[in-house]
């Protein structure tokens, strides 16, 4: 009987074997120690603040973030918000909210990302349907690129209603901050100070709208591509600047080949790094 017993629990720890290493995603803390998805959510359902970094074309960060937002609901007030959802679009995105119109009539009246339908809709529709504040706080993409082409200078020309839809003026900016100045490395001969200052103004403004939306008590989960707070710059870095006392969180989406052992370079990027193994299919 013993030795039967043996037997099977051998061969239960080899299932549980064969499955972890099969695993499409793991979880680490900014030291890039293993940790359990109860531990982030525990954590991370104590913020004021908590920016999920995603990358956009990757499925388990989306399934997580929905899955999140479903737990951080059972503890906390939440209120929600998306670099995907542009400021000058809020009035068409709270009709939607409140059932006035349909996704049809906001697919044609909102600049949606081609990958809404799939990747995006389940947090507004989970709003929707709780009731819940979801905040568009990127810049209308006109404006960024705008500041691409000609730089900060070229925003104070806007109307009182555009400016309405960005950060105050002038914009803090500090180019010297080691992810604008990775941006600038990648984009080598295409690289420009502008690219850096249109990556800036989205960042300021994201900052801004999740500021002035913010409610004591509740907590904002603001989904946005990881590049606009790893390394705890970006979108955190104009948080600190205009509201030091909240408790923000962060979370960031790696990929990686091996997701067993946190690479070097994804250390340090956000209090939890979600890894994803670089074999997972893609949403687009």
């Amino acid at each position: 009987m013993k030795l039967q017993l043996v037997a099977f629990l051998l061969c239960v720890l080899s299932i549980t074997s064969a499955f972890n290493k099969k695993r499409p995603y793991v979880i680490y803390d900014a030291k890039g120690k293993e940790v359990s998805y109860e531990k982030m959510l525990k954590k991370i359902s104590k913020r004021d603040i908590v920016l999920f970094g995603e990358l956009h074309n990757n499925p388990i960060a989306h399934w997580l973030q929905i899955e999140l937002t479903k737990d951080l609901y059972q503890k906390r007030k939440l209120i929600l918000g998306a670099e995907m959802l542009e400021r000058d679009n809020q009035d068409e995105l709270n009709s939607y909210l409140k059932g006035e119109i349909n996704l049809y009539q906001l697919d044609s009246s909102a600049r949606l990302w081609a990958n809404y339908k799939t990747d995006y809709a389940p947090l507004v529709d989970f709003a929707k349907d709780n009731q819940l504040p979801f905040i568009a706080t990127n810049i209308p993409r006109r404006y960024a690129s705008l500041v691409y082409k000609k730089g900060f200078e070229a925003l104070d020309s806007l109307t009182i209603e555009e400016k309405s839809w960005i950060a105050p003026l002038p914009i803090a900016f500090d180019s010297e901050l080691p992810n604008y100045k990775k941006i600038l490395s990648m984009m080598g001969n295409h690289g420009s100070p502008k690219l850096v200052m249109a990556q800036a103004i989205k960042d300021a403004t994201m900052a801004h709208f999740i500021l002035q939306n913010y409610e004591k008590g509740h907590l904002f989960l603001h989904y946005n591509g990881a590049y606009h707070s790893n390394n705890y710059e970006g979108i955190m870095w104009y948080l600190k600047k205009e509201e030091q006392d909240l408790n923000y969180g962060t979370i960031s989406t790696v990929s990686q080949e091996n997701i067993h052992k946190l690479l070097e370079d994804h250390k340090g990027l956000a209090d939890f790094i979600i890894c994803v193994d670089e074999d997972m299919t893609t949403t687009y």
